[in-house]
Order: structure tokens, then C-alpha cells, then sequence
């Protein structure tokens, strides 16, 4: 379980970074905006929850070695992703800015929990 948390991890990190980026771009430029960046956006938000669910189940099994702090930046992403999704239709002119900003504020969430407690393998 404690491998795979890790590597899910990673996913989360590069999957808002990648997706962070392109909605950065997509906010300056038309051409990025093309049907495949808002399910990457969403795919990235289910791998994200599927690591703080794999996460809870970790330490409900009694895998508890990381501090409170990396399980409060993994209840942070996941709020994240609530409030980037609830302001979604407000701000519909700026939704890939929103997203953009909204998912690099995931991974740098997911980098600091991620190095906060570092576990090995």
C-alpha cells in the first residue's frame, strides 16, 4: 500500500503540473484550448483523489507514519478540487486561468506533503 501511495504520488504531482501548465497557456492562447484539456483536468482530479483515498485506507490499516501535516495537505487538495469545480461556472471567461493556477496550487500541495515526511520504499 505504502508503494503505491507513493507512485500515486507522483502521478498527482505531474498530472496538475502538465495540466496546470496547458491551462496557463490555454488562458493566452486559443489553439491550446482543444476538447482534450478539461477531461485531463478532471483525470488529473481523480487520480488526486484516488491518492488521498489510498492515503486514509493506509492509515486506517495502521500505516501511520506520516506527520499531521501531510494528512492536512492531502484534505487541502481534495478542498481545492471542490473549490476550483464550484467556481468553474462564475468565472467562465476565466476558467483556464482558474484551472491552471487552481491545479499548481494542487501539485505544490502534493510537492510539500510529499517531501514533508518522505517514506521510503
Amino acid at each position: 500500500m505504502r508503494s503505491l501511495h507513493i507512485w500515486l504520488g507522483w502521478a498527482v504531482i505531474l498530472a496538475n503540473l502538465i495540466t496546470g501548465l496547458w491551462a496557463l497557456g490555454a488562458h493566452w492562447r486559443q489553439e491550446l484550448r482543444v476538447a482534450a484539456l478539461i477531461p485531463a483536468i478532471y483525470a488529473g482530479w481523480v487520480v488526486t483523489s484516488l491518492q488521498v483515498t489510498v492515503g486514509v485506507i493506509a492509515l486506517q490499516s495502521g500505516g501511520n507514519e506520516a506527520g499531521g501535516l501531510h494528512y492536512f495537505y492531502g484534505f487541502l487538495c481534495i478542498a481545492a478540487i471542490a473549490i476550483i469545480y464550484s467556481y468553474r461556472p462564475q468565472i467562465e471567461e476565466w476558467q483556464y486561468l482558474l484551472f491552471g493556477v487552481g491545479n499548481l496550487f494542487i501539485m505544490g500541495l502534493a510537492l510539500r506533503a510529499f517531501f514533508l515526511n518522505p517514506i521510503p520504499l
